[in-house]
């Protein structure tokens, strides 16, 4: 059983670097930590996530272990690596921020219990490949943008990631004939 996440919303945080102490009261442990497995950080005006371990270090009893993550509506525009550490990661709530280059979501590939997670609302959703690319990237995924993946979907974007796989091959194939 989870319990209450962390809260640091509307916060006006604008970087991870110092952790804000302003977190609505939750039960500690000894160390002062929060048992919590989940985080929210959202509608703030983060822009980067690079120092994200350490509000995750400084909040959470277990930080290895948090399972869900909420930075939407902020002014992330890159997916960074660093949430390639949180292993535990099951559910990600990006939408409403700046994201805009898709491939980036690839990196999150890494996460082996990554099921849930949202990104409309930024910039990468008027990619017409959008939901195929997210879909062929996380293939562990059963929710996207608040709706199930279904199996349909998965199959087309099979399709689309073998369809785009030939066309890579090919144009690499042309700039090495030159």
């Amino acid at each position: 059983m989870y319990l209450p996440p962390v809260d640091l919303s509307f916060k006006k945080i604008n970087s991870l670097e110092d952790p804000s102490n302003s977190v609505r009261l939750l039960r500690r442990n000894s160390h002062m930590k929060y048992q919590s497995r989940s985080l929210r950080l959202c509608h703030n005006n983060i822009t980067d996530l690079h120092d994200l371990h350490k509000p995750v270090s400084h909040f959470l009893a277990k930080p290895s272990q948090l399972a869900w993550l909420d930075l939407s509506f902020n002014k992330i525009s890159h997916i960074d690596r660093v949430l390639c550490e949180l292993r535990e990661l099951r559910v990600l709530y990006l939408h409403a921020n700046s994201i805009f280059i898709l491939p980036e979501v690839d990196r999150l590939g890494a996460l082996p219990l990554l099921h849930t997670i949202t990104l409309h609302g930024n910039v990468i959703e008027t990619n017409k490949a959008y939901r195929n690319h997210v879909i062929s990237a996380l293939p562990r995924l059963k929710s996207m943008d608040f709706g199930a993946v279904t199996p349909q979907e998965r199959v087309m974007a099979k399709i689309w990631q073998h369809s785009n796989t030939k066309k890579c091959n090919r144009a690499d194939q042309n700039i090495r004939n030159k």
